[in-house]
């Protein structure tokens, strides 16, 4: 993926499910959307997210 954060496993860039959640989606349809990605790698990814941001 060139250096794109991905999730663990898979290759759903980690900025999609940013991306969903800022169009309104979700967690649980970007999940529904992307069954590849675990449900606590996406939650780990945004308390990462979160901390980076503060």
């Amino acid at each position: 993926m060139g250096g794109t954060l991905v999730f663990r496993g898979t290759r759903v860039a980690a900025q999609t499910l940013l991306d969903y959640l800022d169009d309104g989606f979700s967690m649980e349809e970007f999940l529904d959307f992307f069954p590849s990605v675990k449900h606590d790698d996406a939650l780990q990814f945004l308390q990462l997210a979160r901390a980076a941001g503060q």
